[in-house]
């Protein structure tokens, strides 16, 4: 009887023993403290260059100007339309494009032993197409106290020319000046650190 009592009572003392024993051979052990410290490093240098990632960023300034038109008129029985209230409007603005690549979505990998870094980020993509309103200029060139001239019209006629520039800079190759301005960015801090950067795009 005695014998079965000491049996589980041991067995608890080793449990409360390997309890307190196993936290502090894990603390004093230095092949998980070096592996606390590489994740801990790894995870800095990447919130470091997460924070520096308007660096990475391709911006292109552009100005333009519009000759917008609108007319008013009626049509009088088979007669051509006759137009009455023509307008002409001079619109100048000016505005920036960026493109870059999406930081939070960037795996950093790295090897101490061979001092690699392997960093895999999204490809270089339209972050911005603002026009700078404040700075807009519009021009009357015809008109007759019969014409107005709609605000929405000069937004419309904007919009539209900001997306036909998007799609000219993308076609030449604005993306792509992004992603080497972001493999650039990444080796050169990973060389101030002391590892050899392997960029990849996905």
């Amino acid at each position: 009887m005695k014998k079965k009592l000491i049996q589980p009572v041991l067995w608890i003392v080793s449990v409360i023993i390997a309890a307190i024993v196993i936290p502090l051979f894990i603390d004093i052990n230095p092949l998980f403290e070096t592996s606390t410290n590489k994740s801990s490093e790894t995870a800095l240098l990447r919130e470091h260059m997460v924070e520096m990632s308007e660096l990475t960023t391709l911006k292109y300034e552009y100005s333009n100007v519009i000759v917008s038109r609108t007319d008013k008129s009626f049509s009088f029985f088979d007669l051509p339309d006759f137009k009455y209230a023509e307008a002409i409007r001079l619109i100048e603005y000016s505005g920036y494009l960026k493109a870059g690549t999406d930081l939070s979505k960037m795996e950093l990998s790295i090897d101490e032993a061979s001092k690699n870094a392997l960093v895999t980020i999204p490809e270089a993509q339209i972050l911005d197409n603002v026009v700078e309103t404040e700075q807009m200029t519009v021009e009357d060139v015809k008109g007759t106290i019969f014409s107005d001239y709609p605000t929405q019209i000069i937004i419309d006629e904007i919009n539209t020319h900001k997306k036909q520039l998007e799609e000219e800079k993308i076609s030449q190759g604005f993306l792509d000046e992004a992603n080497e301005k972001a493999k650039s960015f990444f080796t050169s801090v990973l060389d101030s650190h002391g590892y050899k950067a392997d960029i990849k795009f996905k």
